[in-house]
């Protein structure tokens, strides 16, 4: 076969697990809630993939022929976090007990933490939204050149700074540092995330200049697999960040998500034999993280309209498949991802579309290009191929 795409929509989740409870994200239905906030969605391209036969999401209608086969998965793995929900779609069962503090850091962590930084202090320390965190300590960090840390629902150690303040490259050096010397097992965290900001006081931004650093997955993914048996390899968007770049030969940076789709027709043209892994993250930053299901719903809407232009480049030897990793429903009191469903779609030009149902693991996307490729496995999932 020729190329596998696969294209992550970062937060669109389709509904709560039956494990929702167990995260107070009871009710959490992203495409359905913000369909229903903003009076109906407007995807006429996802509709004609079968987008609407997935469930009842106002606006986008069911077809009859949908052009591509359509369902939805279930999350295995525990957690609701984009580390977990990539490496369970790239065919791993992650039964790491990933540490969360979502009362904020223990103070041996943050005594580490100054030690080993060399930094004179911190703010935070708590649980935040990203955007009201900076707002709301941006000043005393701007007078004290204090890095500010927080945490979220997610296994994460974040740290934001003006890059005025503390340089992007010495705030990078202060990540990498806490990733290697501070966070040390018995913890296991996630990802340590670089956010740089900008701005005066009382606007405050975020800037596209954020750096993940992530822990190795603990075994080979899809990426591993496909590179040791020659199929090239091309991350866009965030992956390269989530996989610890193992398992990927061309990582392609962007920074936002006209950015990554325009990365992928680039490469959907110009290679061959090749998966092209990409992630969609403006959903989940700008809008699911923010409750905002208006803008949500625009970038919905931005992302069909370029679909078109894909589907005119992929021949029938390309396999095209349209998922996400977690839900961050906007409509919700919670500005943290959300435990459910997410969407699948899998297109093959001039192939009838089928109801995939309901998976039992994002990992049958991983079994699925395998199968694609005719490539043995030990992955987790099953091929619905």
């Amino acid at each position: 076969m020729n190329n596998c795409i696969i294209i992550i929509l970062d937060g669109v989740g389709i509904g709560e697990l039956p494990d929702a409870h167990l995260y107070s994200d009871e009710g959490s239905n992203t495409l359905v809630n913000l369909a229903n906030a903003v009076g109906g969605l407007n995807l006429p391209n996802l509709q004609l993939l079968g987008l609407g036969n997935i469930d009842n999401i106002t606006g986008v209608n069911k077809t009859k022929s949908p052009l591509a086969s359509f369902g939805k998965m279930k999350e295995i793995s525990n957690g609701k976090d984009s580390t977990t929900g990539h490496w369970e779609i790239g065919g791993l069962f992650v039964d790491l007990n990933f540490s969360y503090f979502p009362n904020g850091f223990p103070d041996d962590v943050m005594s580490k933490f100054l030690l080993y930084t060399e930094c004179k202090g911190y703010l935070g320390n708590i649980a935040a939204s990203g955007t009201e965190i900076i707002q709301e300590l941006g000043d005393e960090h701007i007078k004290t050149g204090y890095p500010i840390v927080y945490t979220s629902a997610d296994s994460v150690f974040q740290i934001a700074a003006h890059e005025d303040v503390i340089s992007l490259k010495e705030l990078y050096r202060i990540c990498e540092i806490t990733r290697e010397k501070v966070l040390e097992p018995p913890i296991i965290m996630g990802r340590v995330i670089a956010r740089p900001f900008i701005g005066v006081k009382g606007n405050y931004t975020r800037t596209v200049n954020r750096k993940d650093f992530s822990i190795n997955p603990p075994s080979d993914t899809i990426l591993d697999v496909l590179n040791k048996n020659d199929i090239n390899t091309i991350a866009i968007g965030k992956i390269s960040d989530l996989f610890n770049y193992r398992g990927i030969k061309k990582v392609v940076k962007t920074k936002s998500n006209n950015e990554g789709f325009n990365a992928i027709l680039e490469y959907a043209a110009a290679v061959s034999n090749s998966l092209i892994f990409a992630n969609l993250v403006d959903f989940d930053v700008y809008f699911g993280h923010r409750n905002d299901p208006a803008g949500f719903a625009a970038a919905l809407k931005n992302f069909d309209e370029m679909i078109p232009n894909l589907i005119d480049i992929l021949d029938e030897s390309d396999a095209l498949i349209i998922t996400s990793d977690h839900g961050n429903d906007p409509t919700t009191p919670s500005t943290d991802h959300s435990r459910e469903y997410v969407p699948l779609l899998y297109f093959r030009k001039n192939k009838k579309g089928l109801d995939l149902g309901t998976r039992d693991t994002f990992s049958d996307v991983a079994k699925t290009v395998a199968d694609f490729y005719g490539i043995n496995n030990t992955l987790q999932g099953k091929s619905f191929l």
